[in-house]
Formats: C-alpha cells, structure tokens, sequence
C-alpha cells in the first residue's frame, strides 16, 4: 500500500515550484523478467543478500497516459501534501515531475531507479543549481535536496565550520567488504568506493600483528575475533594507501578515522597507540579538541577507543592525543563520553528481529538530539572549549551473531529505509542547524543505492545557508 496523496518537501534554500506531473503505467512484465526475477531471489537466499527490485526507467520519449500543469510553490525547508494524487489504476505507475527554480526546469521520475543516480535532470542550458530527489515510496513522499558533488561535498562549506557541525555520513566495520562470514561482513562496496561517494567516517578495529616489534607497522583489519576477509588478511597499511591517494585528489575533504583493538592477539592499547604514532600519524590531526574544516582539509581526524602509553598521554600540554572516545559506553542509546566530545549511541544487541524496531528509535532520537544544536564558527581554543560543541556519533549497525535474521545486512535492511524515511520526512520547529551529526552505517552503496548517504550530506543545507 502506498499513500494516496503525493507530498512533497523542499530541504533547500531555493524556492521550488512544482510545474507539470505526467503520469505513466506500470511496466508490463514478459516471461524473461519473470526468469530474471527468480533467479535473482534464489541467488538473494544463497549470499544472504537483500535488495529492492530498481524500478523501470521511464524512456525520455514515452507518451504519458495522463499529464497535467500545476503550480505548486515549496518554500526552502517546508513540507506539502498536495492534492496530487499518487496513482490513477496501479500503485506501480511510475510519475515525471519537472520543477521550475529560478526560472529553470528540472526533472525527476517518481519512484527513483534505484540503479540510476537520484540527481534531478536540468532541463535548462547552465543550470544554476544540482538538486537530488529521494522518494519514499510507502508514503508517497518526495524531498529535494540540494545536490552536492559526493567526491568533495565539504568544498561547499565554510574552513571555520566545526567538523562537529555538520552531518557526516560513515559507515560501521568500513573495510568488511570482502568475502567473509555473513555475521562479520558489514558494508556491499570497498572503502573507495565509499569515498567517492560520500562517506567521511571510518569505524576501524585492528589487531597489531607483530606488538613487540617497534620497526614493524601491520595491523590486521578485524570485525571483533574475526578477520574481515575468508582469502587471508587484510591490512590497515593499504587501507590507508587508498585513503591518502583520495585526501591527496581531494584536498577540501576530511575523513574521521574511529580506530578500536579488536581480534584475538596479545597486543596491548599501548602498543597500538604506539605503532599509529610512529608508521601512520604524520599529517593527522592528533589534538584532542574538535577541529574546523579548515584545520582538517586534506587530513585524517583520528577518534580513538583505545588507551595511551604514557608519552602520548603527556602530549599536547598533558591533555592527551587524538579526539579520546576510550571510555566509550558499552551498548548505550544514549551517552556522552568522559572527555566531553562525543554524545553515543551505539546499541547493539537486537537479539530478535522484533527489536529492530527498538534501534530505529534510539537512531532516531539521537538525530533529533543533534538537530537542536546550532555551533557557531571558527576555531575554539582548547578541548574544553569543543565540550560544548560534541559529535554526535550515531550507529545503525545492530547484530545477534545467533539469529539469521539479525546479521548485519537484514538489520540494515530494515534500518536503512526507516532512517531515509525519517530524515526525508521530519521538519520540527526546534530544529537548528537541523544535522544529523554522524550516522554510521551498514551496507550503504548496495547495487548503487546511496540514498542514505544523500540524504545525510543533503541535510547540511541549512548550515550552509547560515554560512552564506
């Protein structure tokens, strides 16, 4: 079921108006689909993979069965249900909507193709703006956001923003992208790819192989005993090969690297606090107060869950090395850490599938709680200063490594579109600079689906009108 009426959100700072709607039917379906289909379920079952049928392409030169003019004005970060219904026979029709801003034409096909780019299509020669479309279907919902180029989004922000400010897409176990254990693997594509299209967060657990040897820098990439990948071990040096080569191309960016021990060796916090000072620090930010942009463009940010030896406890004037997530609450919906830095929410334990729901609240109170904050700019003198200023990190991931039904990838396929849903279509009176702050990820990026991701980097808007 699908709601009757279309209502639309306009989460930019341009007025948008609402033109014309062309309505087309339902793709009729041959025996091949009908092959493709099945065979497409039964391959589902087998990798324990779950995914959307994408939605048929409207041809640029089809002939809609019904269209229509309107004249439908969204002031910037306002919401309407139209009278607009959402289908005339079959809640599988498919819409074109062509939108005016600023004098210029822009189209979207309702629902999105799930393997096409969101983007809307400007229909004008040098159009004035890039605007993204996220629809969700159960209620017939479409938001617009201001598009930004995925590659390098941060370009479009002010260097006196504090990285705390804004809405920051990650993703949990960054680099378990590889053939492994359906309870240890975590995201659909490789931390490239995940750069490119977005993501600024890495949650990292590592497991030093060699501890007692001061020349020697591997540390095995883990998912808690395990290790990401069932072909051999995986290693942090490459994974950060691939990140300085991106920082490298894209100097207006920045990436938050929460780094945790994990595995099954006798290495100690120590030791790895050890080895990233001596082999893979240089050029981070290491200080343990919240920068700004412009302090981190082109750097690592590194957040760490793990203790000091004694030196890097002493840096800095004594106040430490690296934003401090160490006392890191255990499986909380909501916590703030012992250095002031960091609001949690990080719980974890959906025994059943039936507590999913559970999560989803917690998900979505925490960006509720970010979205009140409006921090002012420039850079703060100390840590104690960015206490008033936190990250609000906020975790989607949940498993129970016992139950099918709560590995990583079905959790994610019931989280993932509840939080599109929620951030697509919540808009409340107290919000500020309405951030999401940090959501962390499970499989974003699945057959070219980075709805969420937009959705996160498109609710920088108003901060970015602020800064204007």
């Amino acid at each position: 079921m699908v709601a009757e009426h279309l209502s639309l959100r306009n989460n930019t700072s341009t007025p948008i108006v609402l033109k014309r709607i062309e309505r087309f039917q339902a793709p009729e379906k041959d025996g091949f689909h009908a092959f493709s289909t099945i065979a497409r379920n039964l391959t589902q079952v087998l990798t324990n993979q779950t995914r959307n049928d994408a939605v048929a392409s409207i041809e640029q030169d089809s002939s809609p069965f019904e269209e229509k003019n309107v004249d439908i004005r969204l002031e910037p970060f306002t919401t309407k249900k139209t009278e607009l219904r959402s289908f005339v026979h079959s809640d599988k029709e498919r819409m074109r909507l062509i939108f005016e801003a600023e004098g210029q034409k822009y189209q979207i096909q309702v629902p999105v193709p799930t393997a096409e780019s969101a983007t809307m299509k400007a229909l004008s020669e040098n159009p004035k703006h890039r605007f993204t479309g996220v629809f969700v279907v159960p209620a017939s919902f479409l938001t617009i956001f201001s598009s930004a180029h995925m590659h390098a989004w941060m370009r479009e922000l002010r260097d006196e923003t504090l990285v705390s400010a804004l809405s920051i897409p990650g993703t949990h176990n960054s680099p378990t992208c590889h053939i492994a254990p359906p309870s240890v693997r975590c995201q659909a594509v490789s931390p490239k790819e995940q750069l490119k299209n977005g993501v600024r967060f890495f949650d990292i657990r590592v497991q030093p192989q060699y501890p007692d040897d001061a020349a020697r820098d591997e540390l095995i990439l883990v998912h808690s005993v395990f290790p990401v990948s069932l072909t051999g071990n995986k290693y942090f040096r490459d994974l950060m090969r691939e990140v300085n080569e991106f920082l490298e191309r894209n100097p207006s960016e920045t990436l938050i690297i929460s780094i945790k021990r994990e595995g099954t060796g006798n290495a100690t916090d120590e030791q790895l606090s050890r080895i990233l000072q001596d082999h893979y620090a240089k050029g981070w930010w290491v200080r343990p107060k919240i920068p700004t942009l412009g302090e981190v463009r082109g750097r690592v940010i590194l957040m760490r869950r793990f203790n000091l030896q004694q030196k890097l406890k002493e840096a800095h004037g004594g106040t430490g090395w690296g934003i401090d997530a160490a006392a890191w609450a255990d499986n909380t919906p909501n916590a703030t850490c012992p250095s002031g830095q960091l609001c949690i929410q990080d719980f974890y334990e959906v025994l059943e599938s039936m507590n999913i729901e559970k999560k989803i609240k917690f998900v979505s109170e925490q960006i509720d709680r970010a979205s009140c904050c409006r921090y002012p700019f420039g850079v703060q003198p100390n840590m104690h200063a960015t206490k008033a200023f936190p990250f609000y990190v906020n975790f989607l991931s949940a498993s129970n490594f016992w139950k099918t039904d709560t590995w990583p990838e079905k959790v994610a396929a019931k989280v993932n579109p509840a939080i599109v849903d929620y951030i697509c279509r919540r808009g409340k009176d107290k919000d500020a600079d309405c951030s999401t702050g940090i959501l962390v990820t499970d499989w974003v990026g699945l057959n070219g689906d980075w709805d969420l991701v937009r959705c996160i980097v498109g609710m920088n808007a108003k901060l970015r009108l602020r800064q204007d």
